[in-house]
């Protein structure tokens, strides 16, 4: 671990120049008197490092000297394909991994391609998990990732929306982050491939096994397939709605993709500006609350059952909250 720390040393003072013993310690998250200790061992090791004091002082390279150690190990080019995911990179235990990456293809690019990469790096930065929720605990995460590339069968217990404990062998395929909620693909020993959710795992244990992966078995095409049928499966029915504006600018916020594409097909709006719509939604007890969410700026059309449910609910929650309105209307 200490050779690969001293090599990140090196590389970002080749990268960036100047930099001071805290900075230093930031980026590799050692202490300051460690990096004393690596200056000291890249001196020892015949690396022109130079320390110049003052309030502009710090360690630098002598001019002129470059490293060629930048070849990537396969898992550092591995990692680079979560570049764009800094965060997810951590949690599969590939955070430090990806950081010397990034620093070994700075200091192989020519100067004005690496000032390119920096430039993208400081503009573009992406954040998977959605807004105003915490991140699912995926302490089993490491180990999935690591049975996904060595092929190993695992011995899992996957806590199920019951709450029950389900005790299976599993040939972990493939991981997908959606939505900041990451999954596992995998194939069950009796056959098939279903996905599980990371965070239900209970206990993740090798059993020494390896598996094959099923020919022609793509991890892209298959979520993209089982995504649609999981939409086309929960779809059951079309919600004819009245929007209000304000309905209108959050049905893509509170349904998605389902929600911009309704309001693509919505009719002329009155008056008031209210339109008309179509939406496509779950069973009835689902869409009830998911209609609710919109509250009065919102007027459920159709279907009958639809409305009629709605409309219990809504005065369920009038019933609920009366003495609370006439309290509000008569100021007691």
């Amino acid at each position: 671990m200490r050779a690969d720390r001293l090599l990140s040393l090196l590389l970002l003072l080749q990268n960036r120049g100047r930099m001071t013993a805290p900075e230093l310690a930031a980026e590799l998250e050692v202490s300051v008197r460690t990096v004393y200790r690596d200056i000291e061992a890249l001196g020892a090791s015949g690396v022109p490092v130079c320390g110049d004091r003052g309030p502009a002082g710090g360690y630098r390279l002598v001019d002129g000297y470059r490293t060629r150690l930048t070849g990537l190990t396969d898992a550092e080019a591995a990692s680079l394909f979560l570049a764009g995911a800094p965060g997810p990179a951590r949690e599969l235990g590939l955070g430090a991994v990806l950081a010397t990456a990034q620093l070994k293809l700075q200091a192989a690019l020519p100067a004005e391609l690496a000032d390119r990469a920096r430039l993208v790096q400081d503009r573009f930065h992406l954040d998977a998990p959605a807004w105003f929720r915490d991140a699912d605990p995926v302490p089993h995460l490491a180990a999935v990732a690591q049975a996904v590339w060595e092929q190993q069968v695992v011995r899992v217990e996957y806590r199920r929306w019951s709450g029950e404990l389900r005790q299976r062998d599993l040939h972990p395929l493939g991981i997908v982050l959606k939505g900041g909620i990451w999954y596992m693909v995998a194939g069950p020993a009796e056959g098939g491939v279903r996905t599980y959710r990371v965070s239900r795992l209970a206990a993740v244990r090798e059993t020494g096994e390896r598996f094959e992966r099923p020919v022609g078995f793509g991890l892209a095409a298959h979520w993209e397939e089982s995504s649609r049928r999981l939409e086309t499966a929960l779809v059951q029915g079309v919600a004819r709605l009245r929007l209000s504006p304000r309905a209108q600018r959050l049905l893509p916020m509170r349904f998605g993709a389902a929600g911009t594409r309704a309001l693509e097909g919505a009719g002329p709006p009155d008056a008031d500006g209210w339109v008309e719509a179509e939406l496509p939604v779950e069973s009835p007890a689902v869409a009830v609350g998911d209609l609710l969410r919109l509250g009065a700026e919102a007027e459920v059309l159709g279907p009958p059952h639809l409305r009629a449910a709605v409309a219990r609910a809504v005065a369920a929650l009038a019933g609920r909250y009366a003495r609370a309105v006439d309290e509000a209307v008569n100021g007691g």
